[in-house]
Formats: structure tokens, C-alpha cells, sequence
């Protein structure tokens, strides 16, 4: 498939593991332990964390394009997460057991199509938003709590 999944860069959010409880806060971030059940997909590796494994809650500006859509929300990030690469075409599990909102963009930064999948047809999904000209990028959010899971481009 012609499409690539791309995670968020570790180093990006390797200083917020070194700060203090205080100090995280003012960052609009908080330490958690995952607990058992998931729950906690981690948007570098774009795997659910472990129960036991140190992670952070943070909020992320995941639409910084100069449009009506700019956005941010929560993310969790583990400990040692590297960042994920994702092969052409390659979907990964975190993804699939999840129902999911897919928002295409324009070079403008403007929606120009949305629709709510089962993680399971992303790849159906996105082949058909890419058949628009239009489409420059997706993002990808878990439908229900509506945080950011991570953003497509064209491979």
C-alpha cells in the first residue's frame, strides 16, 4: 500500500521523564504506572504499554497547521519507547484493536473528509481518502476517548 504510519520522535519527550512531579504538572503532564487491561497506547512505539511500565500522560499539539483545525489532546508516551517505524503499508496492532477516527487534511490545513473505522479496515480507509487529490496527510484518532493516535502521508 502506498502509505506510511508515522510515530512520534522519542527525544521529543525524553526531558519530560526528567522532571519532578511539580514541574511535569506545569507541563500538563502527569506520571503514570499502566495498569492491567491496556488502555495506554503509547504514540512513539505505537504499542499499548505493559502493566507496570512508567508512562507519561502529556498534552501534545498533534494539529499545529495555521488553520480553524489547530488542536492538541492527550498522549501517552513509555519510558523507553523507541520511535516506531512503520513499514509502507504496515499497520500496527495498536492500532487494529481499536475503533478509530480518520481526519484528512489538505495542504492548508483544512478537513476536507473524516469517517470513523475499525482498526481492522484502515488500509481500505485510507486508500480511499488518498484517491482525493486533496488529501495531503491523515490523523489518526482512538474514536471513543477522541485523543491523537498518530498521522498517515502518502509512502
Amino acid at each position: 500500500m502506498n502509505f506510511r504510519i508515522r510515530a512520534l520522535p522519542a527525544r521529543d519527550f525524553k526531558p519530560y521523564f526528567d522532571m519532578d512531579a511539580e514541574t511535569l504538572v506545569r507541563h500538563q503532564g502527569r506520571r503514570l504506572i499502566a495498569g492491567p487491561g491496556g488502555g495506554y497506547p503509547c504514540r512513539v512505539s505505537l504499542a499499548d504499554a505493559e502493566p507496570g511500565e512508567e508512562l507519561l500522560l502529556i498534552r501534545f499539539d498533534h494539529q499545529t497547521g495555521d488553520s480553524p483545525y489547530r488542536a492538541s489532546g492527550p498522549i501517552y508516551v513509555r519510558r523507553d519507547a523507541e520511535t516506531a517505524e512503520c513499514p509502507p503499508g504496515a499497520v500496527p496492532v495498536m492500532l487494529r484493536r481499536r475503533l478509530l477516527s480518520v481526519r484528512a487534511y489538505d495542504e492548508s490545513h483544512f478537513i476536507v473528509d473524516a469517517d470513523v473505522v475499525e482498526g481492522t479496515g484502515l488500509e481500505s480507509a485510507v486508500a480511499c481518502f488518498f484517491e482525493n487529490p486533496a488529501v495531503a496527510y491523515l490523523h489518526v484518532h482512538n474514536a471513543r476517548p477522541g485523543c491523537y493516535a498518530c498521522r498517515i502521508d502518502r509512502a
